[in-house]
This record gives C-alpha cells, sequence and structure tokens, in this order.
C-alpha cells in the first residue's frame, strides 16, 4: 500500500472526528500511537477536551484538487497562523505549497466555515507567532531543528468573497 492513502486515510478519520466534535479531536492514546496515529500529541495546558485544529481546504498546486489538511493553529487577530514543522522533514509539507501558489482557500474552525487568504509570516511577525507557538507545543522546536530549514509560519487571513 502507498503512503498517500494510509495518508488520506488517517486524515479522514481525523476530519471527521473534528467535525463530529465542534473542532476538537481527542488525544493520541499509546494504541493510537502504535496504529501510527501520531498526533495530537498531549499538550501541557489542554484539557480533556483535546487540542483545537484548523481544517485548511487548500487546492493542489499541481493537480488543481481540492485538499483537507488538518493542522494545529494559533488565533491571530481574527485569522489564524498555521506552522509546516512536517514533522521535522527536511522538506515543507504539500499544503504550504499548495496555498503559496492558490493563496484563496478556505478553513473550517470550531464549526464555523471562513474564507481565507493565505500569506506567509516574516520577520518579526514570524518570529513572534514561532516563539509563541513553540513555548505552547516544545516538539515545534525539535521538528525545526531535525528538519535543517526554517519551519514557515502561514497566516490565515479572513477574506470575504462571494462564491
Amino acid at each position: 500500500m502507498s503512503e498517500a492513502p494510509a495518508t488520506d486515510s488517517w486524515n479522514d478519520r481525523i476530519i471527521a472526528e473534528f467535525r463530529a466534535n465542534g473542532g476538537y479531536v481527542s488525544w493520541s492514546s499509546e494504541e493510537d500511537f502504535a496504529a501510527g496515529r501520531p498526533i495530537p500529541p498531549r499538550v501541557p495546558g489542554f484539557d480533556e477536551q483535546g487540542m483545537p485544529l484548523i481544517l485548511v481546504h487548500h487546492i493542489g498546486a499541481k493537480t488543481g484538487r481540492q485538499r483537507i489538511s488538518p493542522l494545529f493553529y494559533q488565533p491571530v487577530g481574527d485569522g489564524w497562523a498555521i506552522f509546516g514543522t512536517y514533522g521535522g522533514s527536511p522538506r515543507h509539507p504539500v499544503w504550504y505549497h499548495n496555498l503559496m501558489a492558490n493563496p484563496q482557500a478556505t478553513v473550517e474552525v470550531g464549526t464555523e466555515r471562513v474564507p481565507v487568504v493565505a500569506r506567509l509570516a516574516r520577520g518579526a511577525e514570524r518570529e513572534r507567532l514561532w516563539a509563541k507557538e513553540v513555548a505552547l507545543v516544545p516538539k515545534f522546536a525539535e521538528f525545526e531543528a531535525a528538519s535543517g530549514r526554517q519551519v514557515p509560519v502561514v497566516v490565515l487571513e479572513r477574506h470575504p468573497r462571494n462564491d
């Protein structure tokens, strides 16, 4: 079996749980880790409900196909920041490339569906958002160190559009 179907199946389970629980996905148990469900890890400061995730709907840069990625997020003003850790991989995640090529997207946060425009955070803004996220999820600093690259921080800003 190829990696893509396994990833798609995992994402499908996370997306279904997200939608069934108003934007939350339960913590991974030891059995989940053993079965290949590595996220979400337990993060200090979050209750038993789990950590809230955001579903980012994006268009494939090469395929033009609609994709959905469940991601950790940080509220930023009236929008959200997401982090391209890709588990410490030396490559950026596919969703990052897709959003840079096609910045108009939609997110599901909680029970709300919102049109957004993605932009790369740079300089002091990136450093501030990254430092706050690493303080919350120290594992992200390990991912960045292991990757040998600067993890991109993408800001998703609300964008009214008439689709």
